[in-house]
Order: structure tokens, then sequence, then C-alpha cells
């Protein structure tokens, strides 16, 4: 019996597909892709977004359409915040919840009576590439009035994956040949919290993060350690002293904004002002040579004006980042941000985001172009084209996409999932 899976949205929902894939071969499913026709497809929805609800929806259809007899099942976010709506839609079969996908097998072969034979051994789950995924937290307690994460992951709630699990788990991936390992979450910055007994992960000062990093870069095998999305406000001199040692941390930092606007990060509940995110910038660029910094912003947020959003682009001129995701703002039924006045019209958001993406791309490229000429090492991926040329590309720590003429990676006999010190002649495009 054949499985189809589709992931939408974060990293976290990429780390909870191969953890509902793998239970699915243990229970002797061939896993086949989303286009093939399955017996059962499954979608890890996002809600993040309207845009993210439609998706969702859109691929749920497109799994009926593959296969009208099929079971197609959808689970997650927007599984949660809209399920009523998924369980009245003819082509959706059951509906899943974000704390069912740990034995969703289970669940679906119970359900519909499914016939399988279990299997004693089962290929390893995929990795991206040649990185691999682990979600050490779960949860938020932010409350962002825009978000609707924390209502549709445990209503606050806060999990973390004791340390022995973590290294046991990079362990195994190490013994798989995976050189990077990257540390996920929905709000990773409160790792440990709930281990700790504490509800403010600021109070801790980053510590349970901290000391699991060290532990983690101790794990033979694993060259490299990435962490996902930070909170600004883990970001402290204590924290820093603790791991800018550990050689295996790569000096890539993604600190969340949202906006370069005090008034507008205050309507958003965001705990920080502008200033006190410029001076953890500046921090980290103290404590680590050249890091990458990037982060989110979402324009056109309710009450934004022509002035509010021209002092976000002056903010971020000022902070020269190395990348930068723009949003538009999305209305979250459920949410306090839905229910404000003044929301911005659609053609000014979509105008907003083209000025934000045509700066970023100027950031980008400055930021990519202070490596050319220096000596870097690369973890090589994948084949790409560019410019009517075939390069064997790859990311350095800083996740700068760097490539190498595919003829003379093939005179040196260099392959994917290899880390080799590289002059750089070519950075790529994203």
């Amino acid at each position: 019996m054949r499985a189809a899976f589709l992931t939408l949205g974060c990293k976290v929902n990429f780390y909870e597909t191969e953890k509902m894939k793998e239970q699915f071969r243990k229970r002797g499913f061939e896993i086949v892709g989303f286009d093939e026709r399955a017996e059962v497809y499954i979608v890890n929805t996002c809600t993040v977004t309207n845009i993210a609800d439609r998706k969702s929806r859109q691929m749920l259809h497109r799994a009926r359409k593959k296969n009208p007899d099929g079971i197609v099942a959808a689970v997650g976010c927007y599984a949660e915040s809209d399920g009523e709506r998924l369980r009245a839609d003819p082509a959706v079969d059951a509906v899943f919840s974000n704390n069912e996908k740990a034995e969703l097998a289970d669940k679906i072969i119970e359900a519909f009576g499914l016939s399988v034979e279990p299997c004693g051994d089962f290929p390893p789950p995929e990795r991206e590439r040649t990185r691999a995924y682990i979600k050490i937290q779960d949860g938020c307690n932010q409350f962002c009035t825009y978000c609707m994460i924390p209502y549709v992951r445990g209503r606050g709630a806060l999990s973390s994956m004791p340390e022995d699990e973590v290294v046991a788990q990079m362990e195994e991936l190490a013994l798989r040949g995976v050189r990077e390992v990257v540390f996920t979450g929905i709000h990773l910055s409160s790792y440990g919290v709930d281990l700790a007994g504490e509800k403010n992960f600021v109070r801790l000062g980053g510590r349970p993060l901290a000391e699991l990093l060290r532990r983690a870069a101790a794990v033979d095998g694993i060259e490299r350690i990435r962490l996902s999305s930070l909170e600004p406000r883990i970001i402290t001199e204590e924290f820093l002293e603790k791991i800018a040692d550990i050689s295996k941390i790569c000096p890539h930092f993604h600190l969340s904004l949202q906006s370069g606007c005090d008034a507008v990060l205050e309507r958003m509940n965001r705990h920080y002002t502008t200033e006190e995110y410029y001076e953890k910038v500046e921090l980290l660029r103290r404590c680590f040579d050249n890091p990458a910094i990037t982060t989110d912003v979402i324009v056109g947020f309710p009450g934004e004006s022509e002035e509010e959003f021209a002092q976000t682009r002056k903010y971020l001129s000022r902070l020269r980042l190395a990348d930068i995701h723009v949003f538009p703002y999305s209305p979250r039924a459920g949410t306090r941000a839905a229910a404000m006045e003044d929301q911005v019209a659609g053609d000014v958001k979509k105008a907003r985001s083209e000025l934000l993406l045509a700066d970023t791309e100027d950031y980008r490229r400055a930021y990519a172009e202070t490596f050319l000429g220096k000596r870097e090492r690369v973890l090589f991926e994948e084949e790409a084209d560019e410019g009517g040329r075939r390069y064997l590309t790859g990311h350095n720590e800083r996740y700068v996409k760097i490539g190498v003429p595919l003829s003379e990676a093939r005179k040196r006999n260099w392959r994917e999932n290899e880390i080799h010190l590289v002059t750089v002649e070519k950075v790529m495009k994203k």
C-alpha cells in the first residue's frame, strides 16, 4: 500500500512529516511522491497566512483528483484552525490535529480498516539534501497579535526534547552520513523552559539552549550545527559567552524582527524596541566574525502608515542584514490583529512588499559578495545551472550559496555531502 505526503509551511512541519513517514514505513507502507497515485495522501497543512490556507485546500483537492478512491487526510495547523470547514469538504476524508501526528499511521489504519504488513526494518528517514532537522522544541506562549500558532500548537503550552534524546538523534544521523544538523522549534528560544519549571524564557537567559549546544557539539561526525529562528531577547552577553567558542555552531542567526517601527511592534505585541533589536545585532557582530543575520518583516500590518513603513525601510538600511523574508500581512480569524481598525489595502501591501524585496536583493548581494576571493568551507549539496554553466553548489557556515564549475569539481573528485575548502569565485543566486 502506498502513501504520499506533501508539506506546507515551516521547517517544523517538514521535520514532523519525516517522522510521520517513518511511522508509515514501519507499518508497511511504500512512500511515493505526492504526484504519484497512492492509496493514502497526507497533507501537512499551514495556516500562517490566508494564502497558506488556500494552498492547503488546493493540495487536498489535488490529492483527491489523483485517486478519487484514495484516503485524503489533512493534518497540522490549518487542520486545527479551520477543521470544521475541512471536515465538510467532500475531498477530505479525515482531519487530524498536531497532537495526533505522533500516532497518525495507527489512527489512519484503524479509522479506515486498512490491511498492511508491518515491517521489522525500514529505510531511514529522508533528509533535505545533506542536512537534517531536529525539532527540539514545540509550542509558543508569546501571543503576537497577528499569529495563530500559539492557538494551534498547544494553546501556549511549551515542550522541549530532553538533551539525551537530542544527542541520541544526532548520533543516529551521524551514522547515516549527515554532516549538518539544524535545531528547529516553534519558539526555539523557549527551549528548556518547561524542563526548568519556568514560564518565561528571558529569565533563563538562554542557558538550557546553550547547555544543549555544548553537548551537541561533542557528537562525532556532525560537523555543523545550525539554529533556526531565534527571539531577539535571547541574544545577551551571557548567552553568547556560552556559545561563541563552539566551533561547530554556524554563525548564521535568524532574528525575527517583523517591523522597523516601534509603534507597529507595540501593536504586534512584540516585546522589544527597534533600538534593543539593533543592540542584539551589534552584539552578534562583536562575538562572531561577519555573521549572517537574517530576519522576517511583515508589511502592511493594520494601521501601518506611509510614515511607519518609511521608518521600517530606513531602519532596515541601517541594519545591513544578510537577507530578509518579506511577508504581506494576512489577517487570521480569531487573532487580535484581524479585528483592528485601519486594515491596509491589498494593493498598498503589494507595493510595499515589492519595495522591500528590491531592497533585500541589494542587501543579500552585498553580504554575499563579501566572500568573493576568500577561502570558505563549503558543504556541497547539489548540481545547478546558472548563466548557461553547470555548477556543484553548496553553502558555507553562514548559509551563502557558493558554486564551483562542475568540470572543476569533477577534476577534484568533489561530491555532494562533502565539505571542502574553496576559494570563492562564484556566489549563486538563491
